[in-house]
């Protein structure tokens, strides 16, 4: 047998070879993106800046980290930051431990030493709890547990929070306490 039909033989050999493996991997069944526990993606040391329907601003985010929860579009992140724009674009801020944001930004979840600032410019509230839920489209939060409000003059602790903060108004559900406080 001469040296071409040995290097024939081999080429057949290679294309069958190469063929039978292309075959048995297309055969495989594709892995499901995102089916494992590990975050699509994480960001770290970021601004993120979210629009409402209408194309305004609905909060803006600062965190050192965020990541995607796996298998959802909701986002954990720790030591967040929001700041919320009032009515007059002016913004309060949010800071808390932990947080989370819902599928569609309509939701955000503080949990941790929350702190709620009332914006620079106007009288100053302060707002402390350990548990904060947030609907920026609705400019409303609502608190389940205890509640201190810190403002010019007085201090108010409650269980039970509902406020509207574009209007300002806030309402203690249940256990208020309300102590003056001289300037």
């Amino acid at each position: 047998m001469s040296w071409r039909g040995v290097l024939t033989l081999v080429l057949m050999v290679a294309a069958l070879v190469t063929g039978w493996s292309i075959w048995r991997q297309h055969e495989r069944a594709p892995e499901v993106a995102g089916s494992g526990t590990r975050s699509e993606y994480v960001l770290h040391d970021f601004e993120l800046v979210a629009l409402d329907d209408a194309g305004l601003e609905s909060f803006t985010l600062r965190a050192p980290t965020m990541s995607q929860t796996p298998g959802q579009r909701s986002m954990d992140m720790a030591s967040p930051v929001f700041l919320l724009p009032d009515s007059e674009r002016r913004y309060w801020t949010v800071a808390a431990e932990r947080g989370w944001v819902g599928p569609e930004g309509k939701e955000l979840r503080l949990s941790g030493d929350v702190r709620v600032d009332s914006p620079p410019g106007e009288s100053k509230v302060l707002m402390e709890t350990e548990q904060l839920n947030v609907f920026p489209g609705r400019d409303t939060a609502v608190a389940p547990g205890l509640v201190t409000i810190t403002q010019p003059g007085s201090i108010l602790r409650g269980r039970g929070l509902e406020t509207n903060l574009a209007s300002k108004r806030y309402e203690l559900k249940s256990q208020v306490h309300s102590r003056y406080v001289p300037q």
